[in-house]
């Protein structure tokens, strides 16, 4: 079962099913946490507690989606209490761009990146219930980063690079007791400046602070351990790169679980009613073959597990910063 949020012709937010090219409204709900909330309380899953529910009236999806209707899949009313954040190293493959970009002047130097990377396909794959390697962690931002599936990501004045990052997201809300729920999983553009990354692995958090998107569908259950997706960049309506991407378990050094736990191990993370969303990482990024995308620019990436494909812009931000703005009081 696959799950989206929308807004109708009045402005008015719902939850639909997604059965082919329509959108089947589930009623008494009007958001993906709200129905959440519901199941996590009548002790059922997702999929129960949307039969529970009830559907109502069909959409066009596939004209929600050009009309820009779509949001996001899970979100939270009040955005500080939406967490983004990432894993990366995590994918087979995955350490080879990095450590190009993170090669020391002596020849043989092992990177910090190779490190990681090793400490992962050695114990990111742990027997259930027990503790595995730790990933590399980033924070990207609170809910008011993300934008909606087909909508621009802003690229900052101050940015170096706009660069694509194609991956799976999970999707995630705290119970009342501090329980952390899988609510399912998303495609997800994790959008980094790789260019300032690549001046120093220290400045990973600096190039980590962008926007992001993902959805358009919330995917239920468990996934297969082998998906292949597309990721592709397009310029005036014509493709200026294309590349497949790798991911799930079987393609992967760590373990969801040990990726999920290793977040949720900060007890900070598990304030009753937050809403996570994480991206799980990527082995496949347009700027390792040397392509730089530009405001006009479109990224999308496909998958044909999660249904319709994620696509958005590119579009200059305002120059809103600068040196000195801070003012004493």
């Amino acid at each position: 079962m696959r799950l989206i949020q929308f807004e109708t012709a009045a402005g008015q937010r719902r939850v639909g099913v997604v059965e082919g090219d329509r959108a089947l409204e589930i009623l008494g709900v009007t958001s993906t946490r709200e129905l959440a909330l519901r199941a996590i309380a009548g002790r059922r899953d997702l999929a129960c507690e949307v039969q529970q529910a009830g559907l109502g009236e069909s959409h066009d999806y596939l004209a929600l989606l050009a009309e820009g209707r779509v949001l996001a899949p899970l979100d939270h009313e009040d955005s500080a209490h939406c967490l983004v954040t990432g894993t990366g190293l995590t994918h087979l493959g995955s350490a080879a761009t990095r450590d190009k970009m993170h090669q020391q002047q002596a020849e043989g130097a092992v990177t910090d990146s190779l490190r990681m990377f090793q400490w992962g396909l050695e114990g990111g794959r742990p027997p259930a219930g027990e503790e595995g390697a730790q990933p590399e962690w980033f924070y990207k931002g609170d809910g008011s980063i993300v934008v909606r599936p087909g909508a621009d990501l802003p690229l900052p004045a101050f940015a170096e690079d706009a660069g694509e990052e194609p991956e799976l997201v999970g999707l995630y809300l705290i119970g009342d007791d501090g329980t952390p729920f899988r609510l399912g999983y998303a495609l997800g553009n994790e959008f980094s400046d790789h260019v300032m990354e690549r001046r120093n692995y220290l400045y990973l958090a600096h190039s980590k602070l962008r926007a992001c998107s993902f959805g358009p569908e919330l995917r239920l259950g468990a996934l297969p351990s082998h998906l292949e997706g597309s990721s592709r960049i397009l310029r005036d309506g014509q493709t200026l790169w294309s590349k497949p991407f790798l991911s799930g378990e079987q393609n992967m050094c760590h373990s969801f679980e040990n990726l999920e736990f290793h977040h949720f191990k900060y007890t900070q993370f598990l304030r009753p009613g937050d809403v996570h969303v994480h991206y799980f990482g990527t082995a496949t990024l347009s700027f390792a073959d040397g392509v730089q995308a530009q405001p006009g620019d479109t990224f999308e990436v496909s998958l044909e597990a999660f249904g319709q494909p994620l696509r958005n812009g590119i579009a200059a931000a305002p120059r809103d910063v600068r040196p000195g703005m801070v003012k004493s009081l």
